[in-house]
């Protein structure tokens, strides 16, 4: 399968300095990546441990800070089987490689409420670029850093591109990785 990525979170900065931030509430993100299957159908793993941060400036509209990490060892999939195929060597190793990674580049917004993060992801010692398209549930112009913000984000990779080449003929390439997190005042 592949990468999940990660969902934006951050700190809260009230000394003037226009950062605005927020920390991901775990027990509050989903991470999901579907992949095709068979042609027909599709798969889904999740991953229920995600943690990380994110500082927005309601000065500079590109500015972004964006570190996310999620546990590839709490992997879940409908059945024994296919956690099992997924949490092996073909695919996430979790035992070598036992988190993915996102970290920000920039942003650009692309409406009041919406952008797209442009970022690396890394899974199996391998780093990739990768663009998040994102919806939060407030205007940029509406944040404070005082309130929860709900956040959804998607991307697409190609699971290739991380060494998960197994099962060419049943297994799809590419792969849509959806982030639904809210994320809370604060930095830990």
């Amino acid at each position: 399968m592949t990468v999940a990525v990660a969902t934006l979170a951050g700190m809260a900065s009230a000394s003037g300095t226009g950062a605005i931030g927020y920390t991901i509430a775990p027990a509050y993100a989903r991470v999901e990546a579907k992949v095709g299957f068979f042609g027909l159908g599709s798969k889904t793993a999740r991953f229920p441990h995600t943690e990380g941060h994110v500082v927005l400036s309601d000065r500079d509209a590109k500015a972004v800070t964006l570190d996310v990490r999620i546990d590839t060892r709490t992997l879940e999939a409908g059945d024994a089987l296919t956690r099992s195929r997924l949490r092996g060597a073909d695919f996430f190793d979790v035992e070598h490689y036992p988190h993915v990674t996102f970290h920000a580049t920039g942003m650009t917004r692309t409406g009041p409420h919406s952008a797209t993060v442009a970022g690396m992801i890394s899974a199996r010692d391998v780093t990739r670029p990768a663009m998040l398209a994102v919806d939060f549930s407030q205007p940029f112009a509406a944040m404070t850093g005082r309130e929860p913000v709900h956040i959804a984000a998607t991307t697409r990779i190609d699971r290739r591109d991380f060494g998960m080449t197994a099962y060419p003929l049943i297994v799809g390439r590419q792969v849509t990785i959806a982030i639904d997190a809210d994320l809370m005042p604060g930095h830990e």
